[in-house]
C-alpha cells in the first residue's frame, strides 16, 4: 500500500505558511538588518579622532584671528573715544565763546533799546535765522560803532565753529558707534568658536583623549627633531660666515686697505650689538611669563594671548610694537628662517593669527591657545607649512 502513495511534489506549499522555527529565524534577521541599516548611518556620522583633532586646532585658530580683529577693534574703539572727548571739550568750549559773543551783543541791543537808536535793526539781528541774513542790511552796517562790528564779527566766527565742532563730534560719535559694534562682534565670534571646541572635546571618552593625548605626543617630538635640524644648520651657517670673517679679515691685514676695511666692520658691528641688548631684554620678559595663562585679548601682567606676549616682551626693551600679529609683521624687517636670531618674531599660517618670540635652536615662547600656558615650545609645533616668515623687530 506504501508504493502506491503518492507523494506531495516539492515546492507545492502555500505561500506564507511556515513552520515556527522558521518564522522565527526570519524575524530575527530582518530586525538584525534594520537595527544594521540603523546604526551604520550614526558609526559613519561620528567624525574620527584625527577629524575632531583637526577641527579643535582649526576652532582655535579662527579663534585666534577673531582676537586679532577684537584686538583691532579695541584699539580703534580706545582712539575713538579718546577723539570723542576731546571734540565735546572743543564744542563746550566754543559754546562758552558763543554765549559770550551773543550776551556781548544782547548788550548793545540793550543799550540801543535804552537810547531809542536802532533799536529794530539790532532785534532783526538777534532775531534772524542766520547773521548772514542780517549783513544784507548794509545800512545797519553804516551805523554800528567800531566795537559793534567786532562783536558781530566774533559772533559769527564762533558760531560758525560751534556749528563745525558739533558736527565732526556727530561723526566721531557715529565713528564710535561702529568700531564699538566691531568690538561686540569679533568678541562673539571668539567666544562662539572656543564653545564649539569645548564642545568637541567634551564628546571624547578618556580613551579617545588619551589617544588624542598620544598623537599630540608624536608631534611634539616630530617638531622637536625639527628644531634641532634647524639649530644644525644655523650653527653650520654660523661657522661658515665667521671663517669667512677670518679669512678676510687676514687678507685686509695684509693689503693696503686693511685700515679702511676695519672701519667698515666697526661700523656694522654696533648694530648687531644693539640688537642683540634690546633682544636679551625682551626674552628675559618672556621668559619671566612662562607659566602664565593664556587668555584671549589680555596684554598681561597676569595673562597674555600671543601678540599681547610679543608687545609686552619687546615693551619691556624699549620698542613698542603695535598690538597686532597683522600689524606686528610689518614692525621690521623680514628675514630668512636659518638667519632668524633671538628675539626676532615668528608668525605662523596665512591669516597671520598667530606669533611667538624666537629663543634659537629652532625654539620660541608664546602664548600658544586658550587652555594653555604660556611656554616654550619648537616653532615647528604646528608643522613647517604653519610658519609664514621671521620678523626683526628692532
Amino acid at each position: 500500500m506504501a508504493s502506491h502513495r503518492k507523494s506531495r511534489p516539492a515546492g507545492t506549499r502555500v505561500a506564507g505558511i511556515r513552520t515556527p522555527a522558521l518564522a522565527t529565524a526570519a524575524l530575527t534577521s530582518v530586525a538584525l538588518l534594520s537595527q544594521s541599516a540603523n546604526a551604520a548611518p550614526e558609526a559613519d556620522d561620528k567624525p574620527s579622532l584625527e577629524e575632531v583633532e583637526k577641527k579643535v586646532d582649526d576652532l582655535y585658530r579662527q579663534a585666534e584671528s577673531a582676537t586679532d580683529k577684537y584686538n583691532a577693534a579695541k584699539e580703534k574703539t580706545a582712539k575713538q573715544r579718546k577723539r570723542v572727548d576731546t571734540l565735546l571739550d572743543g564744542v563746550a568750549q566754543r559754546t562758552q565763546k558763543l554765549n559770550e559773543a551773543r550776551e556781548k551783543l544782547g548788550s548793545f541791543a540793550a543799550a540801543q533799546y535804552r537810547t531809542g537808536a536802532s533799536a529794530p535793526d539790532t532785534a532783526t539781528f538777534l532775531l534772524a535765522d542766520t547773521p548772514q541774513d542780517y549783513f544784507d542790511q548794509t545800512q545797519l552796517m553804516d551805523r554800528m560803532t567800531g566795537r559793534q562790528k567786532i562783536a558781530v564779527d566774533d559772533y559769527v566766527t564762533q558760531q560758525s565753529e560751534t556749528m563745525k565742532k558739533r558736527q565732526e563730534a556727530t561723526e566721531s560719535l557715529e565713528t564710535l558707534n561702529e568700531t564699538q559694534g566691531d568690538l561686540k562682534t569679533a568678541k562673539a565670534t571668539v567666544q562662539r568658536k572656543l564653545a564649539a571646541a569645548r564642545e568637541l572635546l567634551s564628546k571624547l571618552t578618556a580613551e579617545e583623549k588619551a589617544r588624542l593625548a598620544a598623537i599630540e605626543r608624536e608631534k611634539q617630538q616630530e617638531a622637536a627633531r625639527k628644531a634641532a635640524e634647524l639649530a644644525r644648520q644655523q650653527a653650520a651657517q654660523q661657522q661658515a660666515q665667521e671663517e669667512a670673517a677670518q679669512q678676510q679679515e687676514s687678507g685686509s691685514s695684509s693689503s693696503s686697505g686693511s685700515s679702511s676695511s676695519a672701519g667698515s666692520s666697526a661700523s656694522t658691528a654696533p648694530a648687531d650689538s644693539s640688537y642683540a641688548t634690546k633682544a636679551e631684554k625682551a626674552l628675559a620678559f618672556a621668559r619671566a611669563q612662562i607659566g602664565k595663562p593664556y587668555v584671549w585679548g589680555a596684554v598681561g601682567p597676569g595673562s597674555y594671548d600671543c601678540s599681547g606676549l610679543t608687545q609686552a616682551a619687546w615693551k619691556a626693551a624699549g620698542v613698542t610694537l603695535p598690538r597686532t600679529t597683522w600689524d606686528q609683521v610689518n614692525a621690521g624687517t623680514t628675514v630668512s628662517l636659518t638667519n632668524a636670531q633671538p628675539g626676532d618674531l615668528v608668525f605662523f599660517y596665512d591669516d597671520l593669527s598667530h606669533v611667538g618670540i624666537y629663543i634659537g635652536n629652532g625654539m620660541m615662547i608664546h602664548a600658544p591657545k586658550p587652555g594653555t600656558y604660556v611656554r616654550e615650545e619648537s616653532i615647528y609645533y604646528d608643522g613647517e607649512s604653519s610658519i609664514h616668515s621671521v620678523v626683526r623687530p628692532a
